[in-house]
């Protein structure tokens, strides 16, 4: 994919806009841009978490809603052909992952060094649980990456790569330790402002690390069962609170610069609504079920969409009216969404816990997703009713119904982490046949008409030229229909 120029200095012009914080080592000592030993928490936390909010919630959200089968490529339009016929290549999304390190996580490292020396626990917390899901992301599009020598500037220019389960294991005990800390303390500062997420609530952060913690374990079910459980276990027997709303930003504005990355990287910058059509498989889901989220997601009850990848057929005389995905410059950027939260402890209690209170947290889900619309799902998960959940069901079938749920609230900003749930998971379901054919069922997952890799789908990212070519320890290239470590 060829990023326009103003796109890559997305990031960078969001950073400066919304937090005036980026740290620079600046001979001229810029007021806007203090140096380092002038850096405090207050002041690098908001660039931080808004370069993992470009990053993650921008073009890898695009990626997401590609592979996640949310949309496909506008039959007349060229811009992400090569993602919808997975042929990702290691020069695509230098410019995110190089972002993650060099931005947001070597600012979340000054904060965490920041908020030890002055006793800033609230900090400390707030950039522990940034750091993990910033690392976390990395690791489940790339599987190994420097870890344990990164972050360490001109002391290290050729880190390491670390194996995944060693940084999902490092990361929860580092969240573990920042939970354990004393929030009560005469030295912690009040974030207020300087929190777009929380505005400052650290109860919310907690609940906030409780449920990235969640997230770890079940990542870790198909080759570390019995650690997921355990970990599982320890956290309802110690009272976790998890999150009921989400956690994110929604302070985006329809001023260039501050406004929702996705819809910057999509629509401002491209100049154009057209790349990204409904994908037939989301859209015959939708249609199926008479759910009226196809109204927010795709404008109308009556949509015509695409068939996955079939980018190069321009002679279907649907086409050109199929809808495009709605988007808007205040879309909020969601890590972890209220909805998610849900779906994650109804699997969890069904997998450990017999299944007690399983339904319920499954209900709460799906309500949260269409209350976020201003739906009701009352008429759609009750005794009969389309989305009811499969309490005399198989596991299977209950995995099923949350996780093709969860994929029905992800369209948009947090649209990665649909495709990486299905790659966990398996589900929703894959398709036998095209969804061309006559026998195709709704929703269910098909091979884009364009694949470059054959009938596979692509189960990770490959690693990013710009760290190929400065890292003699990058490990050879592993091909992207290769699952990572946590993947089934």
């Amino acid at each position: 994919m060829r990023i326009p120029n103003k796109i890559i200095a997305y990031t960078t012009g969001l950073v400066l806009l919304l937090s005036g914080c980026k740290k620079q080592l600046d001979i001229n000592h810029d007021p806007n841009n203090p140096p380092v030993d002038q850096a405090t928490p207050k002041l690098v936390f908001p660039g931080a978490v808004m370069s993992s909010a470009a990053t993650i919630g921008g073009e890898y959200a695009i990626l997401g809603m590609l592979w996640s089968e949310f949309t496909t490529e506008d039959a007349f339009s060229s811009q992400y052909r090569n993602l919808d016929s997975y042929s990702a290549t290691s020069s695509d999304l230098n410019t995110n992952y190089g972002e993650l390190y060099t931005g947001a996580l070597s600012d979340y490292q000054l904060v965490l060094e920041k908020a030890v020396e002055n006793g800033d626990w609230n900090y400390y917390l707030m950039a522990t649980v940034m750091k993990a899901y910033s690392y976390a992301t990395l690791v489940d599009l790339y599987d190994k990456i420097p870890f344990t020598e990164a972050l360490q500037g001109d002391k290290n220019l050729q880190p390491k790569f670390d194996d995944g389960q060693l940084i999902y294991d490092s990361l929860i005990n580092e969240i573990d330790v920042a939970l354990a800390q004393d929030f009560t303390a005469r030295t912690n500062t009040d974030p207020g402002a300087s929190d777009f997420i929380f505005g400052g609530n650290i109860d919310k952060w907690k609940a906030f690390a409780n449920t990235l913690k969640l997230k770890l374990y079940l990542r870790m079910v198909n080759v570390n069962d019995a650690a997921a459980q355990a970990g599982i276990t320890k956290l309802y027997n110690d009272g976790a609170v998890f999150l009921t709303e989400d956690a994110g930003i929604s302070t985006f504005t329809s001023v260039p610069g501050k406004q929702n990355p996705f819809y910057s990287y999509n629509i401002f910058s491209l100049n154009t609504t057209n790349n990204l059509r409904a994908s037939i498989t989301f859209l015959s889901w939708l249609k199926a079920n008479g759910d009226p989220r196809i109204v927010s997601y795709f404008g109308s009850p009556t949509a015509v969409g695409i068939h996955q990848g079939d980018f190069q057929n321009t002679t279907d005389p649907t086409y050109a009216n199929a809808a495009t995905f709605v988007q808007a410059p205040t879309d909020p950027v969601q890590f972890i969404s209220g909805p998610e939260s849900y779906f994650m402890q109804a699997e969890a209690r069904e997998r450990y816990f017999s299944g007690d209170q399983a339904k319920a947290l499954y209900d709460a889900g799906v309500t949260a997703a269409f209350n976020f619309w201003g739906f009701d799902a009352s008429s759609f998960i009750g005794s009969g009713d389309v989305y009811e959940y499969p309490t005399g069901g198989t596991f299977d079938a209950k995995l099923d119904a949350i996780i093709t749920q969860k994929w029905a609230s992800l369209p948009g900003s947090h649209a990665l982490e649909g495709w990486l749930e299905r790659n966990r998971t398996g589900f929703p379901k894959s398709s036998p046949v095209y969804s061309t054919d006559p026998a195709y069922v709704p929703g269910e997952f098909v091979v884009a008409k364009a694949t470059i890799i054959g009938q596979n789908y692509p189960k990770r990212l490959v690693i990013p030229d710009e760290e190929r070519s400065t890292n003699k320890n990058t490990p050879d290239q592993v091909p992207i229909t290769a699952p990572v470590w946590w993947g089934k």
